[in-house]
């Protein structure tokens, strides 16, 4: 590639010395001498073509180059030496130009290889040594210094390490992780040295697999780039026709070489090449790598997009839910206790409590004495304390079930979650409820798709049809198929491909089948290099769901721009044929034109490099937006204190009932009141500034005003309230109010964020 690149380079520098040369004997008389150097200028350049040709000819390709060698021929035996360097100048700049072009829209592609680890410090006796990355086995111990990338995956050996995983998932900001958890390759090493133990070899690593995506993403050939081929051989008899009848009408083969050179194809071999690979560096740019143009293509004629569930609709997992805690009990001891007892567990629902403890920031302690019985739950040493953490009958025995117990286990079913019972020193004390959720970005990214031209949007999952029908109800999609094994999954795609062009989106390994069978596959695969990953025509390196909208606009935005460019660069080469055979325009007077042409075609092109339509806005400053998420984050924990005060009001007694409302009372005060009045007076005036649309900022003002009219209901209620007041009407209005608060305000938040996503990120649009 760098060989031929540097031969085009010097083609065309010696065609530019031929025409400056030319012109420079021509203006001190010598226009003997200046022919010559015309013709020596252009002939390389004929040589290197005619090869191009012959060689395109014995692979069975029939080279749209022959307009230009038969101008520069016919050039050149007419005795017309400056249009045949001209036509040489022209050619080989084109050339030197989509290498530009090509060049530039590859550089996000080729930044990913460029930074992948060559080396590894591996650790042997008491000493480490520098190895190449590919004698990195599995158990090794590597160490990773400060500003290093990680050069194999494996988990964490030191207590903790800070990573950038910008280049793996795209998030900008460091991530803390800690002892024995994963640790992938292609992160940087944002904190102090670290020791690591490999899982995975070089090859088999996270990496590994994203610099094969982008090798095929440079290499593969897009149908449509043929689809260009395919009108420019229309090009080359219509040109000899209008050739041919110019000569014969006018008796003048001058004219005849004028409409060879008006209509060398330039436009037509380079609009289509450029289009594609600027697109596929957009898409780059965004976090989705795209497996060629022709994958590209196909995605711009998307109709049907089909979803997997698990880790694409929802974030994949167990996550915990709910805390029911026990009459009595504080919710956040219970986490704490059980975080602490489930640290001694590699089950990967003990992992998911652990994980929620932390994230709450509760300071979890060493157990001691873990007995761990397989399938069934935990016990063991905590503070002084025997917890004991798993099914209901491990902790509960055969007693009698306590309200609160049925009430957590109904919740339980109706969530489709898994329930943890927990007993504290032989006496029962709450149950966690984990379950897989929807992810925050889901909702937008069914409404971006949509938005971007997909009529059919389905979901086809391996679960329960009672989980999956939950998710589909909430995303509104046009159908749901549940309970289906990988080879239904296939089915299901085959007979959306024989009614309209059907994109498949997944990330598991049971997903690979379905996503080698659709018309494209796009994996979810910023996870690690899987299956799904090697069988998807497009991977998705940031963990959002909504890139996959992104990608259809691109691919759209994309084949627009190609199209275009190639219609454009023939209708104008033909305008110029025209002019050439009515006498028009000189044999050089065609051959500028054409690269006037060439220059906008190519410049058309690489419009794919840009987001097109995207408001030219200010936007919100990303820590600004970063602050605003964090708020509402902090604000949750609030809200789900609220939720266990309501919850705890059920069988409470009047002297405790009046506690918790007065509790109650004060979060929504000086937290949930004072947030929403921050919002209206200094968030929302600056947002009414980014905004294109600002009508949705005023149905948010009407939300500010029901919460804090349900506030000042609250207030009243509690404002002078006794235990003698407290009966259970009272009690129960104040349930009412707050279950009506904390709803409200979950739903509002969750409306803000779409607003901040739009305000603070780029967002790319289809241009109108």
């Amino acid at each position: 590639m760098i060989n031929a690149r540097m031969a085009r380079r010097a083609l065309i520098l010696i065609a530019l010395i031929g025409l400056t040369g030319g012109i420079a004997v021509k203006f001190v008389a010598w226009p003997e001498l200046a022919q010559w150097l015309w013709a020596a200028g252009a002939i390389p350049v004929v040589v290197s073509l005619a090869i191009s040709i012959v060689s395109d000819l014995r692979a069975g390709r029939m080279g749209v180059d022959a307009v230009a060698l038969l101008a520069m021929v016919a050039a050149l035996a007419l005795g017309e030496a400056l249009a045949a360097i001209v036509v040489a100048v022209m050619y080989a700049g084109g050339a030197v130009l989509e290498d530009y072009a090509v060049g530039r829209a590859e550089r996000d592609l080729r930044s990913l290889i460029d930074r992948a680890p060559r080396t590894a410090h591996r650790k042997t006796g008491e000493s480490f040594e520098d190895i190449a990355i590919e004698e990195v086995a599995v158990g090794d111990t590597i160490l990773v210094r400060a500003g290093e990338v990680v050069p194999v995956d494996g988990q964490i050996a030191s207590p903790s390490a800070s990573l950038d995983e910008s280049a793996v998932t795209g998030e900008p900001i460091p991530v803390t992780r800690f002892a024995g958890e994963a640790a992938r390759s292609g992160a940087i090493n944002a904190g102090e040295t670290f020791e690591m133990r490999a899982s995975a070899t070089a090859g088999e690593s996270t990496y590994a697999g994203i610099v094969k995506m982008v090798s095929s993403a440079q290499t593969a050939k897009a149908p449509f780039i043929r689809m260009a081929d395919r009108f420019a051989l229309i090009l080359l008899p219509v040109t000899l026709v209008v050739a041919g009848a110019a000569w014969f009408f006018s008796g003048d083969p001058i004219r005849a070489l004028a409409v060879l050179v008006a209509a060398t194809p330039c436009p037509l071999i380079l609009a289509a090449p450029v289009a594609f690979i600027a697109g596929a560096a957009q898409a780059a740019r965004r976090g989705i790598l795209i497996k060629g143009g022709g994958p590209l293509e196909a995605l711009a004629r998307a109709y049907t997009v089909m979803f997997d569930k698990t880790g694409t609709l929802t974030v994949g997992g167990a996550r915990l839910v709910a805390v029911e805690a026990a009459p009595g009990e504080e919710p956040d001891d219970l986490l704490r206790l059980v975080g602490s007892l489930e640290q001694a567990s590699h089950h990967v629902v003990a992992a998911a409590i652990v994980s929620a403890s932390v994230a709450k920031g509760l300071k979890l302690q060493i157990p001691e004495d873990v007995r761990e019985t397989m399938g069934s739950g935990l016990e063991g040493v905590v503070e002084g304390r025997v917890v004991r953490a798993g099914s209901h009958q491990l902790v509960c025995g055969g007693s009698q079930m306590d309200s609160w117990a049925a009430r957590a286990l109904r919740r339980a079913s109706w969530r489709s979650a898994l329930s943890v019972f927990v007993s504290i020193d032989g006496r029962a004390a709450g149950a966690l409820l984990l379950a897989d959720e929807l992810r925050p970005e889901a909702p937008r990214a069914i409404r971006a798709l949509r938005a971007a031209g997909v009529a059919r949007i389905v979901m086809v999952t391996g679960d329960r049809a009672d989980s999956a029908e939950t998710i589909g109800a909430a995303l509104d999609l046009d159908a749901v198929l549940a309970d289906r094994v990988p080879a239904d999954k296939v089915e299901a795609v085959e007979l959306e491909q024989r009614l309209h062009p059907t994109v498949m989106v997944g990330d598991g390994i049971n997903d690979a089948p379905a996503l080698a069978a659709a018309d494209v596959g796009i994996a979810m695969g910023a996870r690690g290099a899987s299956a799904s990953s090697e069988a998807a025509d497009v991977v998705i390196l940031v963990d959002q769901i909504d890139r996959v909208s992104d990608a259809v606009v691109i691919a759209r935005r994309t084949r627009a721009i190609a199209l275009q460019s190639i219609f454009a660069g023939m209708a104008l080469s033909g305008v110029a044929m025209g002019a050439a055979a009515f006498g028009w325009l000189t044999p050089v007077a065609g051959a500028l034109t054409q690269e006037a042409i060439d220059i906008a075609v190519i410049l058309n092109a690489l419009r794919a490099l840009s987001p097109g339509g995207a408001q030219r806005r200010a936007s919100m400053a990303e820590s600004d937006a970063l602050g605003l998420r964090q708020d509402h984050d902090r604000l949750n924990a609030s809200l789900d204190r609220l939720r266990q005060i309501a919850d705890a009001l059920d069988d409470m007694d009047a002297n405790s009932a009046v506690a918790y409302l007065a509790e109650a009372n004060r979060i929504v005060a000086e937290e949930i009141v004072e947030h929403e009045r921050a919002d209206e007076s200094y968030v929302y005036p600056q947002l009414l500034n980014l905004l294109s649309d600002s009508s949705g900022l005023f149905a948010m003002s009407r939300a500010h005003r029901e919460i804090l009219h349900m506030a000042r209901l609250l207030g009243r209620l509690v404002d002078g309230l006794g235990p003698n007041d407290a009966d259970r009407f009272l009690i129960r209005d104040g349930q009412r109010i707050i279950e009506s608060i904390e709803s409200l305000v979950r739903i509002h938040n969750a409306q803000e964020q779409d607003i901040y996503e739009n305000a603070g990120s780029e967002r790319i649009a289809e241009k109108r």
